[in-house]
């Protein structure tokens, strides 16, 4: 680790939780130099939907690369973009009547989202965007500003501006209608709310703690945003690529969004790409207008297209998620059942789903526990309370009751060395 700590900045992070050294990756599977194998519950914060290494889009990637296949084009034309284009046209926009068209932006999940932030406001003419509590949106100020958490928000430097936050769905508990609360604001004129050119939201909040909206709740998001002319951003940059059950996290809720971000799983492969679907009418960029360096990532353009091409051909995967996503559910709630009745909660949706626990300091104990067993898992929510799921959607039925017996030992000895603590 010496190395690391000598050369490496202090703001890395997963590393901390995680102290050992990996070299190679399978599958669910991640393998240290020493040879010890941990079972990954993380996958790069959603990056691996399809798994480590996933011999179908490594092998494309390899035979694109001996053919000397173009890595970096800007916007360019290539063959890569062009079989992407017609891939993920046919296979997914096609089948679900959507009809947008793809924005290559910058690598990350942040510049996709800068740029539809930026665009919306370029639509309308407006600045103010609203977005909601415990919403994650990146680390760039644009995005920063419609992300909730204060931990990023307090590196800024600057003034976080033209944001309304406004609360997410079940915020104040189900007797609260939040949205019935946003159209009176809306609809006063003297609320001190300007007009916003869009609202941007996450169908479930990853890093804001697994909280999933439903289909209700997104349908009437929807109709405010009509009723007051207001873009509907859905990042599901986190949510989508299979992650829920469906290749969209909102797909069955009936919403037509302006614009959707993806990045994380979209290359399928680890490899950055991200992208906005806008709706035609909404394309008004000058060329050029918004750009980036690395928009041209071919490599993506290539193992993205295997993904969709090896994935995504009918919906017998998109099942298989749903199945795993109820395995995974099923134990998570023997372990509330067996371990904190009254004081754990399964929280999420298909296979983006966790525990929620009392507090931060609980679910860093259970999560170092299951690291030293060999299952690697981290926290999220706005105390680091929720012990989070976020497996490769590959994951064997196998590997999956390993990984809960491993986590429900964790609980065992963390809830029960808590409950001895209390009555000491």
């Amino acid at each position: 680790m010496k190395t690391f700590e000598l050369h490496e900045s202090g703001v890395r992070s997963y590393c901390r939780s995680f102290p050992v050294v990996f070299k190679q990756a399978r599958g669910a599977e991640l393998i240290t130099r020493e040879g010890k194998s941990y079972i990954d519950f993380l996958a790069g914060a959603g990056t691996l939907n399809y798994g480590h290494n996933h011999p179908v889009l490594k092998q494309a990637l390899l035979d694109y690369i001996s053919d000397d296949g173009i890595t970096h084009g800007l916007d360019m034309y290539s063959e890569a973009k062009e079989r992407f284009l017609e891939t993920f046209s046919r296979l997914i926009l096609k089948p679900r009547g959507m009809n947008y068209v793809m924005q290559f932006t910058g690598p990350t999940g942040t510049n996709a989202v800068e740029a539809a932030l930026k665009l919306a406001r370029k639509v309308t003419g407006r600045s103010n965007v609203i977005s909601f509590t415990n919403g994650f949106h990146g680390c760039s100020i644009g995005a920063l500003a419609a992300t909730g958490n204060q931990h990023h928000r307090g590196a800024a430097g600057v003034p976080l501006t033209d944001v309304s936050r406004m609360p997410y769905a079940n915020y104040f508990g189900d007797k609260v209608n939040t949205i019935a609360m946003m159209d009176k604001l809306l609809a006063d004129p003297s609320s001190g709310i300007d007009k916003p050119a869009a609202v941007i939201v996450e169908v479930v909040q990853g890093e804001g703690g697994l909280n999933a909206a439903s289909a209700e709740w997104v349908r009437k998001l929807e109709k405010l945003c009509r009723k007051h002319d207001m873009l509907l951003i859905v990042d599901d940059i986190q949510a989508g690529c299979g992650r829920t059950g469906s290749f969209f996290s909102f797909e069955e809720m009936g919403i037509k969004p302006d614009m959707i971000t993806l990045s994380k799983s979209l290359s399928g492969f680890g490899l950055p790409f991200a992208m906005v679907l806008l709706r035609k009418e909404l394309d008004q960029w000058t060329p050029g207008e918004h750009n980036g360096t690395f928009r041209g990532n071919n490599h993506a353009f290539v193992t993205a297209t295997a993904a969709l091409e090896h994935f995504w051909q009918n919906d017998e995967f998109a099942q298989s998620v749903r199945a795993k996503g109820k395995r995974i559910a099923d134990g998570m709630h023997k372990i509330v059942r067996r371990y904190g009745p009254d004081s754990l909660f399964v929280k999420g949706r298909g296979m983006m789903i966790g525990i929620s626990c009392p507090d931060g300091d609980t679910a860093a104990a259970i999560c170092r526990h299951a690291f030293n067993n060999g299952l690697v898992i981290e926290t999220s929510g706005a105390h680091s309370e929720v012990v989070k799921c976020l497996c490769p959607l590959v994951i064997s039925e196998e590997q999956i009751d390993k990984a809960m017996s491993i986590l429900d030992k964790a609980f065992a000895a963390v809830m029960t060395d808590q409950a001895a603590h209390q009555a000491s």
